[in-house]
């Protein structure tokens, strides 16, 4: 393999990473408060890939107004959601919350094929976002750094707000101990409010920046992204937000370089991925940067 090659293929490799950090900082933040493993997060990255393409493409909006206003119901979307199904929940046994968030994917799963049709549909870049990239003889389309600058701006803004802000610390505060902090005054629907909101938001940026990257999208289009973003969180440590960052990135990268140096495992791509999650859980279930939880009697 050639250095221009080795370089093409790391470019990829982080901006694939760059798209399982963002959707699987939902997972790892629904985690750390809850101890739920929300698996209709990856349906709303579906869900924010559709209503940004029918934005486009049925209502005619410019890309600058459609992809945000896709976020915006995505995220409302991801509070109804915790509203009607986890929040009368939160008191019953875990398995509840599990069986919950199973049949909420079902069931938006199934609805977006009633909806929106089960054919895919091809998503249309921007024009700016299909130029092609030279940068002496490594080539890349366009989309390949936005993703990545749009990634890195997301996750800044997220560290900023819960390392800044009295919600943000409050978060933390309830991933340590939820009821010694309700004791405390905090509010804690409305700070799980707040983080299903940050989660379903990322989730919506992940899903219209996963359909610029693989250009088609279908109702079932959230799931494989979903279950690796979900082992890029087991892998970096699951309910911490650096972790998340960190494995996206990490599985991102060693996924194309395992094809990139071994093409013929490319179909043996997603197993990889699977292999990972279980030698972790068997190895180091707590990730590289995930701490042990005491277990309160």
């Amino acid at each position: 393999m050639t250095i221009e090659s080795f370089l093409q293929n790391l470019t990829n490799g982080i901006s694939l990473g760059a798209l399982y950090a963002l959707i699987s900082i939902g997972y790892t933040m629904v985690y750390g408060i809850l101890r739920l493993i929300n698996f209709a997060h990856g349906d709303l990255v579906m869900l924010g890939a559709y209503f940004a393409f029918y934005g486009v493409a049925l209502f005619l909006l410019p890309w600058w107004l459609a992809f945000p206003l896709a976020i915006l119901l995505t995220t409302l979307i991801g509070i109804i959601i915790e509203k009607a199904a986890y929040k009368p929940l939160r008191e019953f046994p875990r398995i509840n919350l599990f069986a919950a968030a199973v049949a909420v994917a079902f069931l938006l799963e199934n609805l977006a094929i009633v909806i929106f049709g089960g054919r895919p549909k091809a998503f249309a870049r921007p024009a700016f976002l299909d130029q092609l990239l030279n940068i002496g003889k490594v080539s890349f389309v366009s989309y390949t750094p936005v993703i990545i600058l749009t990634a890195i701006v997301l996750c800044t803004i997220l560290i900023l707000i819960i390392n800044r802000t009295k919600a943000g610390i409050a978060m933390r505060a309830l991933s340590k101990d939820i009821e010694t902090t309700a004791l405390m005054g905090v509010n804690t629907n409305r700070i799980i409010m707040f983080a299903f909101m940050l989660g379903s938001s990322l989730a919506a940026a992940g899903g219209i920046l996963w359909a610029i990257k693989f250009p088609q999208i279908n109702p079932l289009m959230g799931v494989m992204p979903g279950l690796k973003a979900f082992i890029a969180a087991v892998l970096g440590g699951i309910g911490n937000v650096w972790g998340a960052m960190i494995g996206g990135l990490l599985l991102g990268v060693v996924e194309i370089m395992l094809v990139a140096f071994f093409p013929q495992l490319a179909g043996y791509r997603d197993a990889f991925a699977y292999a990972i999650l279980i030698l972790l859980l068997l190895f180091r279930p707590t990730g590289i940067m995930g701490e042990v939880q005491a277990e309160k009697v």
